[in-house]
């Protein structure tokens, strides 16, 4: 019996819905912090993933440890949420979600939805003497995995729900969309290749805007 690529792959799902086993082998190599030691999780999907690939500089010789899960929605980041960043015990975690919410990954959702995944996140950190850092969504015009869904708008919206949610709180917002969103409000062309996805001068943007907002996030311990 012939055996469909995507059966297996929403059979391994089933199995571990929200991939738990991706860090959990690493995750047993960090010991406590060290006294005076500020470690960061970024938390997030294939942009944060490909951004350790892409740029492992910036992560070297830092307390910065990388959570990105490819393809993920803010329900299963929030599944494995105390795993990949609680139980490392960061001083900051910078969570980047909500891309692949828009996109429907893991089926129709609303923005309040993906909103309160975020929401719970945050607050699971700060009742752990985390300080959060809620990064924008990426501009994206059109998914290539899913066109047609008219995504810009959407992101901008949930990118506002987030603005002010992070206001009300006093937790940092990370705006990365403004400074890499062309005319139609999508992914600027020369900082990413498939609309999505950052190349390496599109992290390059990304990083002195994460490292301004970490130092922010670490004014309020």
């Amino acid at each position: 019996m012939l055996v469909s690529t995507f059966s297996i792959f929403n059979f391994a799902l089933a199995q571990d819905w929200a991939n738990l086993r991706a860090y959990a082998e690493e995750n047993k190599t960090w010991s406590a912090p060290k006294a005076g030691e500020q470690r960061v999780v970024f938390m997030g999907n294939s942009i944060t993933e490909g951004w350790v690939k892409l740029d492992p500089e910036f992560f070297k010789d830092k307390p910065y440890i990388g959570r990105g899960i490819s393809g993920q929605t803010t329900p299963q980041m929030l599944v494995r949420f105390r795993q990949d960043v609680i139980e490392l015990k960061p001083a900051v975690v910078v969570i980047l979600a909500g891309t692949n919410d828009v996109a429907g990954n893991t089926g129709p959702t609303t923005l309040e939805t993906i909103m309160g995944n975020i929401a719970s996140m945050a607050e699971l950190a700060r009742a752990h003497q985390i300080s959060v850092v809620l990064s924008s969504v990426l501009p994206v015009f059109d998914y290539p995995w899913k066109p047609g869904l008219e995504p810009a708008e959407k992101i901008v919206e949930l990118n506002g729900m987030i603005r002010r949610y992070s206001e009300t709180n006093n937790l940092i917002y990370l705006d990365y969309f403004t400074a890499m969103a062309d005319e139609r409000k999508g992914l600027r062309s020369d900082l990413g290749d498939d609309g999505v996805h950052p190349n390496l001068a599109g992290y390059k943007i990304m990083e002195p805007l994460a490292e301004r907002a970490i130092a922010e996030a670490l004014k309020k311990k």
